[in-house]
């Protein structure tokens, strides 16, 4: 039988398969041994699987090749990746200004990991109706660093129902992946968009300002306009995975296009003479932040480290 996992847990999977789930095992511990990621099997992938109907336990047999994932590094195991999901269409970044603050460099680590598997993205800034003066200035400056270079960013409140109809629309009969910080609205915008599902949702945390971890486990669900929805465990950080350094500039829109005008075709954009992109930042053609993000993914990324460029 082929099925679709949509609750990986590590131990337990659950398969679906005509209408019905199935609790399944991974089949043989020597299936393991050459696995590159901490968890062999993730939300999103297809797998062949047989089922004990006596003790009610299914076991995957093989796991299909994936056309997609997103990853981020093991908090265990820094040499190894964990898959948060896999064969997405599309992703979901939701974004919030303050409780909790979302900075500029894990939006575009993201941004980088999405791209290197050719997952489109949409940023989704969600609690305007939280915004103050500041706040305001802040989401403006955000949403036009990101519209500027091909990105679609949407403003939304979930409290007060806000284009959470532009949302739905972006969704239908597409696998689509939420992600963000633990605290930005991810289950809450699920609830909103399909009621039925009562994914449990919490407060804020006073004390540290920043979310509590509601979803423990990826989860996949059905929507009933069409297309499926992956919810994600809150991301405090996004350590980059699978991408060469040596091409992370074409990663980066902006810095893509300027580096056609670059004097030597390995330029790193750091202190290269005749480098495009060095001259596109300084005519402010890409945002300052974005060049800093890249520049701090090569330093903790690479053999490239602070005292060879300025920060």
């Amino acid at each position: 039988m082929k099925g679709l996992v949509v609750k990986s847990t590590g131990i337990i999977c659950t398969v679906f398969f005509e209408g019905k789930n199935y609790n399944c095992r991974i089949k043989g511990k020597s299936r393991l041994d050459k696995i590159e990621f901490t968890n062999p099997v993730s939300v999103g992938d297809y797998v062949d699987f047989t089922y004990d109907y006596v003790n009610s336990i299914g076991f995957i047999e093989k796991v299909h090749d994936r056309k997609n994932y997103i990853i981020r590094k093991s908090v265990n195991l820094s040499h190894r990746g964990q898959v948060i999901a896999s064969n997405i269409d599309q992703a979901m970044l939701m974004i919030t200004i303050e409780n909790p603050s979302t900075s500029l460099n894990f939006i575009d680590r993201f941004l980088v990991q999405s791209a290197a598997y050719d997952i489109e993205t949409i940023l989704v800034i969600n609690k305007i109706d939280l915004m103050n003066d500041k706040t305001e200035t802040v989401k403006k400056e955000i949403t036009k660093i990101y519209q500027e270079i091909g990105y679609e960013v949407l403003s939304i409140s979930v409290k007060d129902d806000v284009n959470i109809q532009t949302i739905k629309k972006n969704l239908k009969n597409k696998v689509t992946l939420i992600s963000g910080h633990s605290g930005v609205g991810k289950s809450s915008l699920i609830n909103s968009i399909q009621p039925d599902l009562s994914i449990e949702t919490r407060e804020i945390s006073n004390y540290h300002k920043q979310g509590v971890h509601t979803t423990t486990f990826s989860n996949m669900y059905t929507l009933k306009l069409g297309g499926y929805l992956i919810d994600t465990p809150g991301i405090k950080g996004l350590g980059l995975m699978d991408v060469n350094m040596d091409n992370l500039s074409k990663y980066f829109p902006e810095m893509l296009s300027a580096s056609e005008y670059c004097k030597f075709n390995n330029c790193m954009h750091i202190n290269e003479p005749g480098c495009g992109v060095k001259k596109a930042l300084e005519e402010e053609r890409i945002a300052t932040s974005r060049y800093q993000s890249y520049l701090s993914m090569l330093d903790k990324n690479s053999t490239y480290r602070k005292n060879n460029y300025e920060l």
